[in-house]
């Protein structure tokens, strides 16, 4: 194991959580960070501890730049360098694009993609010196195929994918890796209420969990990936296929 830690934004629950929990078993001290649900938060880290990992939480807005500077001192303070980074935290906003309103775009995007990109900004220099490094970005089905109601949400994962390619290209030869996962229909709380109707349009007929999708991070995580870098991993029991 490389002497270094894991951070997964928005792992309170759903499939940061599922990532973190997978990330630990893998023997990667693990950040659980968070922006509101503490009692979430402490919940997987203490679950990760009973397994007999090791985890903290953290709280930081990651919209924030400042907050991701301060969440960054923390964690090389309390661990080591971040040689992993799970890019999860993720809102929506759904409306039909004529009445989105801008705070509704601007609060996607600066969640889903914004902040991706300062997160993996920061972390990448350590990654860099190290000459190991992975980056994994939680995308969606929904970047590459429309899905009404979602603009701002679709924009916000096709940019994540499409920043996902042009870093890996710009980092490989440092021994980093950037990858996305693109779930499909995942029973999280974040997909409340879209999955109406949705199920008959899946070839595998039904919805896909978060251990499903934190399978993949760790894999991506892992050296066995080290020759996987600018790809999309979509896990969505065949929807777009």
């Amino acid at each position: 194991m490389r002497e270094g830690c894991a951070l997964v934004t928005g792992s309170a629950r759903g499939i940061g959580a599922a990532s973190a929990t997978a990330l630990a078993a893998e023997g990667w001290p693990v950040a659980v960070n968070y922006r509101s649900d503490a009692d979430g938060a402490e919940a997987v880290a203490e679950t990760i501890r009973e397994a007999g990992g090791r985890a903290e939480t953290i709280q930081a807005d990651v919209r924030d730049p400042a907050a991701i500077a301060e969440l960054f001192k923390d964690l090389e303070e309390r661990f080591a360098p971040v040689l992993v980074v799970v890019n999860n935290a993720g809102i929506r906003a759904d409306g039909l694009a004529p009445q989105l309103g801008d705070d509704e775009w601007e609060r996607v995007l600066e969640t889903n993609l914004s902040a991706a990109f300062r997160v993996t900004r920061r972390a990448l220099k350590p990654m860099i010196r190290a000459r190991f490094g992975r980056v994994i970005n939680i995308a969606s089905v929904v970047g590459p195929r429309a899905n009404a109601g979602q603009a701002n949400y679709a924009a916000s994962k096709a940019g994540l994918i499409g920043f996902t390619k042009t870093v890996a290209v710009e980092v490989a030869r440092r021994g980093v890796t950037v990858n996305a996962v693109a779930p499909g229909y995942v029973e999280t709380q974040l997909t409340d209420g879209v999955g109406n109707g949705l199920l008959e349009a899946i070839p595998a007929r039904r919805a896909g969990t978060a251990d499903e999708i934190a399978t993949c991070v760790r894999f991506l995580a892992s050296e066995d990936a080290s020759y996987v870098t600018g790809t999309t991993l979509t896990v969505d029991g065949g929807l777009s296929a």
